[in-house]
């Protein structure tokens, strides 16, 4: 990889979520339960933060999962599993900062 190109990568960041506003929505975060083999990651915040947010998708439905990482341990909470309008619509909401 050439130099400008590292230097283009190291400097790209994601997505980041907007602090949580007064009011916001609270997200019901629970502890994840295996329900499908394979996950994928649809959309993700940026890593720089020790909160990270994935929007997931497995099984026809899609969940949030959050993911803290904190004096060298590693937490990780989902949301309600949803239909995808409904997920995506919860995805908006936190990156706006409107859900927590």
């Amino acid at each position: 990889m050439a130099e400008n190109e590292m230097k283009a990568v190291g400097a790209f960041h994601g997505a980041h979520a907007a602090a949580a506003r007064p009011g916001h929505v609270a997200i019901n975060w629970t502890t994840p339960t295996p329900r499908c083999n394979r996950i994928s990651v649809r959309r993700h915040t940026c890593e720089c933060v020790p909160e990270v947010f994935e929007l997931c998708q497995a099984g026809g439905l899609r969940f949030i999962r959050r993911t803290v990482r904190e004096a060298g341990a590693v937490v990780v909470h989902e949301s309600d599993w949803a239909v995808s309008a409904v997920a995506g619509r919860l995805w908006e909401l936190l990156l706006g900062g409107h859900a927590r």
